[in-house]
């Protein structure tokens, strides 16, 4: 049968913005319900090695930061569901959301850290060697490559941004395009251009990426001359794929403002959606920066504005109640 659940603070999501919000929430005392989702504890969960994550100065586990992120909120008074929402309501408060186990989530206020997926090629080998040499986010992992042969691959912001970001740590950098003129702003290709460090290989459509010799890491990224059909191989250590990032916002189409990208619109500095009560945090409303350090950060900055709004509802209530 099902339950409906009622909280002063609905969060769903829980990556590092949803369970920041889940700590400093709770902390407030306003007893949060976070609503894990497909994916319970967000992109780290399938991220190895965590460089710079303030706090530790050896390498951390993403997976392990993630359990223990959820074990710091539960300790303090987060109630964890498992369980995907499948629709939103957002008419007023109390918000009121509905998983796909058939329950009712009710919440005074509504914390959204759906976070954002890094787009893939979909092509043979990218997940076998994610982790192994392959990488969505050249700012995560392009430390593990100093001194080492790496490849970008697509022609947006994204990927010219990446490619010259990588210059810091190599001096070998090829950016890969499967078409014959890049779509980033005009200045990021000149700095591009201008690079001595980076080359670019024109009308090249990745097929796929192979393993080294002995299948421990990439080896070669495989190409095809997308004009003459001609297959080739570029060997690396290191591959980036770069052709964006797309936001878990599907439940809040026609609900919320979203921008052009599908990201969750907020006022600017703040985690304030259009809707008095309804906050956005993390990868879902952030698509410039998109780390855990930042997620966290605007986590925190939603529960404290929650508090805020709780707060002065609770106030006119009251006032209300003593007018009577």
């Amino acid at each position: 049968m099902a339950t409906t659940h009622k909280t002063r603070m609905l969060i769903i999501g829980s990556g590092p913005a949803g369970l920041s919000a889940a700590i400093y929430g709770a902390r407030a005392g306003m007893q949060p319900i976070v609503v894990q989702g497909l994916q319970p504890g967000g992109q780290l969960t399938i991220t190895t090695d965590v460089e710079n994550y303030p706090g530790f100065r050896d390498v951390i586990q993403g997976p392990w930061l993630m359990q223990e992120m959820q074990a710091q909120a539960e300790h303090v008074g987060t109630r964890m569901m498992w369980d995907t929402i499948l629709d939103v309501t957002l008419d007023g408060s109390p918000f009121r959301a509905t998983g796909d186990s058939g329950d009712i989530y009710e919440g005074d206020v509504l914390v959204i850290a759906t976070g954002a997926q890094a787009k893939w090629l979909g092509v043979p080998g990218e997940q076998e060697l994610s982790g192994k040499g392959v990488s969505a986010c050249a700012t995560c992992d392009g430390f593990f490559y100093r001194g080492k042969k790496v490849v970008v691959i697509g022609g947006g912001n994204t990927a010219v941004e990446e490619a010259l970001y990588l210059t810091n740590h190599s001096n070998d950098v090829t950016l890969i395009h499967r078409r014959d003129s890049l779509r980033a702003e005009k200045i990021l290709q000149e700095r591009l251009f201008a690079h001595p460090s980076i080359k670019v290989l024109w009308n090249q459509a990745v097929e796929g990426f192979s393993a080294s010799a002995d299948g421990r890491a990439l080896g070669t990224v495989d190409l095809v001359d997308t004009v003459t059909g001609a297959k080739s191989q570029v060997p690396t250590d290191g591959a980036f794929v770069a052709i964006g990032h797309a936001p878990a916002t599907d439940l809040f189409k026609g609900k919320l403002e979203l921008d052009e990208s599908g990201y969750i619109v907020v006022q600017p500095g703040t985690p304030k959606t259009a809707i008095p009560g309804v906050f956005a945090c993390g990868d879902v409303m952030d698509h410039t920066y998109r780390q855990a350090v930042t997620a966290a950060g605007t986590g925190c900055m939603a529960a404290l504005d929650a508090e805020r709004f709780l707060a002065d509802l609770d106030f006119a209530a009251a006032k209300a109640e003593a007018v009577a």
